[in-house]
């Protein structure tokens, strides 16, 4: 480590040390993405920022939460100028800082707040095109992860609604200061053509969120607050949430949509 600040464990911060691997993070962005505004989340020391530089980015942003690391990273990388911005990913408004769009996100993604940073990126799927980004193995096997596995659940559901999400390779604990305890891996999502779900959102959103907080049972027992009929949608709602795909998730919403009107109106 050539800079002279202490990691602090409050920040999640692992700092990347090994140039092979931030060239392979690198070398993951797509062409279509580096004429995208890209945002780096958490550059730390630099370390991938500087395998970045080295491609033909248009556009690059460093965003950096940690005040001490500031000063480094705008004599590092001076000509970045004020596109080194010390802010929370997590509380800035993208629309508003980037208005030139679509946006790139890459980063070695702090661990505790790393399903938050996923979650913004859902929020702003309308102009967050593309995601690169290493994180804790089993949230990365868990983003990935196909209907039928036990690791499939709201986050994969909700993010492989809007994104082709790819598992590319792991990474071992020995290549970060400080190694952290268990290994990491980077994966890429790409947005698809889906710009809205062809059903109600909202009531999506919820029915996936409320079948997986009850993950083992059966989704007519895991949704019974939504007042379904005994003769709805039967096939779907005899399965647990872990074994519907997004399509089938979008059929049960419409359905029970359907469903929940015609309750709505014999009571009324």
């Amino acid at each position: 480590m050539n800079i002279s600040v202490k990691t602090k464990k409050s920040l999640g911060q692992h700092f990347l040390k090994d140039p092979t691997v931030s060239l392979q993070i690198a070398n993951l962005l797509t062409n279509r993405s580096l004429s995208h505004t890209i945002i780096e989340v958490g550059p730390g020391t630099g370390s991938l920022t500087e395998m970045l530089l080295q491609r033909p980015i248009s556009n690059l942003y460093l965003v950096e939460i940690d005040r001490d690391l500031i000063p480094y990273l705008r004599k590092k990388y001076a000509q970045l100028g004020d596109k080194i911005i010390e802010a929370d990913f997590l509380t800035l408004p993208l629309s508003e800082q980037f208005t030139k769009t679509p946006l790139t996100i890459v980063g070695n993604f702090p661990y505790n707040i790393s399903s938050q940073i996923f979650f913004k990126i859902l929020d702003n799927r309308h102009i967050v095109d593309e995601v690169v980004g290493m994180v804790q193995k089993e949230v990365a096997e868990r983003l990935a992860a196909k209907p039928g596995s036990k690791i499939y659940g709201i986050p994969s559901v909700l993010l492989q609604a809007f994104y082709t999400i790819e598992y590319c390779f792991t990474v071992p604990p020995c290549v970060f200061y400080p190694p952290p305890k268990v290994d990491s891996a980077v994966i890429i999502m790409q947005r698809n053509n889906i710009t809205k779900l062809p059903c109600n959102e909202s009531l999506f959103f919820q029915i996936v969120k409320k079948g997986f907080q009850q993950r083992r049972k059966k989704l007519s027992n895991a949704l019974h607050a939504l007042n379904i009929s005994n003769k709805c949608c039967t096939h779907l709602l005899q399965k647990r949430a872990e074994e519907l795909s997004v399509p089938e998730f979008v059929e049960l919403t419409n359905l029970l949509e359907i469903n929940m009107s015609n309750v709505l109106t014999q009571n009324g």
